[in-house]
């Protein structure tokens, strides 16, 4: 169904997330991605050059009970054989959730290949949410996601790495892009706040939420229908797209997430739309004409201050907002449920 969409409706770029590859997962037609992931993750090693770093690593590394392990190794003399064995071991062994790790981001990599064999551009490639507080481990994930898809020969100029929008996930995004050249997909972005401090971290694209504030004010307040153009997800993105425009900024708005076409014609002339394939077949058996709602010309003429944007304002906003704080943590919540849901699907194929 994902193929057949994307080669029906030619889309530029394209993106992936855990609820999305768990749904691909369960599909017949992808049974032989999943299959291919789960052998890899049983043959999963090291390449020679990483176990030779592997090696250098175990002896020049050692935490401070590895060292008191080391003194107390020293009155029962080894072998060089045993010493041999001990360091083979040490290299080729992964534990259970080491092997697990490897064959899920495998599963990542292969559907993102597959994608990148239909669409032209970029493919959106997914950290783990649950990484979504720990910058390290974060730009750790991404690089690893590089580096896989460099030895698949695809390019880091056709990922994009998403992220949270988190200040820990926007942080690793400013280093990945400043440091590594690898270009970065801030999403879960439901604020004002998020918005400016991606612009200001050179992120590549941020990732806008539409429909999801939308549904946030049908079930928090009493209004239940909204015009398009008044609609809260549309008057959110018009926001950051207008303020991106008017002082320069760089980084791409692509919304996300909708719930009608009414919120996507209210919005064209965005950067970018990412559009379900029901959507697409809904926009394509309509009769009205598209006609252009933002524009940088039009973002110029808008009265918008500029905001200085640190951790501590960040923060503050974020909290002060509290439709973005409840939207925020209940898609990390739910894309860390569905990670936990596919690895439980590839743990029991590993076995």
């Amino acid at each position: 169904m994902m193929a057949l969409a994307m080669k029906k409706y030619k889309p530029t770029d394209a993106t992936t997330n855990p609820s999305l590859i768990l749904a691909a997962a369960s599909m017949p037609q992808y049974q032989s991605l999943i299959d291919k992931a789960v052998e890899y993750g049983k043959q999963a090693g090291k390449t020679e050059e990483e176990r030779l770093s592997a090696t250098m690593d175990r002896v020049f590394v050692l935490t401070e009970e590895e060292r008191l392990s080391a003194t107390m190794d020293r009155v029962f003399v080894l072998t060089e054989e045993e010493r041999l064995s001990a360091t083979m071991d040490r290299v080729f062994v992964l534990t259970e959730e080491e092997r697990l790790s490897a064959t899920m981001d495998r599963v990542f990599v292969l559907f993102g290949k597959e994608i990148l064999n239909i669409v032209p551009g970029r493919v959106s490639i997914e950290v783990d949410a649950r990484l979504s507080f720990d910058k390290k481990a974060s730009i750790a994930k991404a690089r690893k996601f590089i580096s896989m898809f460099e030895k698949e020969g695809i390019s880091k100029e056709r990922i994009l790495i998403k992220l949270a929008s988190t200040w820990e996930g926007i942080e690793a995004a400013r280093e990945l892009e400043q440091e590594h050249g690898i270009h970065c997909n801030l999403t879960l972005l439901f604020s004002f706040a998020q918005a400016v401090a991606c612009a200001e971290a050179g992120v590549t694209l941020i990732s806008p939420f539409v429909g999801r504030i939308l549904d946030w004010y049908v079930a928090n307040t009493d209004k239940k229908k909204y015009e398009p153009r008044e609609d809260p997800g549309v008057v959110s993105v018009t926001k950051i797209y207008n303020y991106y425009k008017k002082f320069g900024y760089k980084t791409v708005v692509m919304g996300a997430s909708f719930r009608n076409t009414g919120e996507i014609t209210a919005l064209a002339g965005c950067d970018l739309l990412t559009i379900s394939p029901k959507l697409l077949e809904e926009l394509s058996n309509g009769t009205d004409k598209l006609t252009t709602q933002l524009s940088e010309a039009i973002a110029k003429k808008q009265d918008l201050d500029k905001i200085d944007m640190d951790e501590s304002t960040f923060r503050w906003m974020l909290n002060e907002d509290q439709m973005a704080t409840d939207k925020l943590s209940e898609g990390i919540r739910k894309f860390a449920a569905d990670a936990v849901k596919l690895e439980g699907m590839l743990s029991a194929k590993l076995k």
